[in-house]
């Protein structure tokens, strides 16, 4: 029974941490293409939406993507999708990218907003911060309180012999 109060907790953490790491790979990704001072024009090729919820007493919530080609300075021809864009740009729009070379292009076409971008970034981390310390915080003090009341391995913290109910156990 132990196992689950600590798998459950370490499951979301795993998660946690591993959303962490993806907000912060975008956000020096899209940094990067900024920072690349590289441009090109590219056109649109697709938009559609997703959705998701709307099961039960859920809401719907739409998600905006835009399926945009390019063709990169050293001639290779790049095509990528890009999250909630503006939705005044439609199929066969032409559009300034900016864009990062090396093995693996990185581009973007929203416009250079590094406060916003620092700011979105910031609040979603602080967000997965405060999920990560209860996790951590319910671990610990689940293992203290099974130490305390009995209900854990039957030790306490520092090894001495621990009684539950009348029963004196040993290390």
């Amino acid at each position: 029974m132990d196992l689950f109060f600590y798998l459950v907790p370490g499951l979301i953490l795993a998660v946690v941490l591993y959303g962490a790491y993806r907000v912060v790979r975008r956000s020096l990704q899209i940094r990067s293409a900024w920072n690349s001072g590289l441009t090109a024009q590219a056109r649109c090729l697709r938009m559609f939406t997703t959705t998701h919820g709307g099961s039960g007493d859920t809401s719907v919530s739409t998600t905006l993507h835009h399926v945009y080609e390019f063709t990169a300075r050293d001639g290779r021809v790049v095509r990528f999708e890009e999250e909630d864009g503006p939705a005044t740009i439609l199929e066969g729009d032409i559009v300034t990218v900016h864009y990062a070379e090396g093995r693996d292009v990185v581009a973007t076409a929203k416009t250079p907003r590094r406060a916003k971008l620092a700011a979105s970034t910031g609040g979603v981390l602080v967000f997965l911060g405060v999920a990560a310390v209860f996790c951590v915080g319910f671990m610990v003090t689940y293992h203290q309180m099974s130490n305390e009341f009995g209900f854990g391995e039957g030790t306490d913290d520092t090894g001495d012999t621990v009684v539950i109910d009348g029963v004196t156990m040993t290390p």
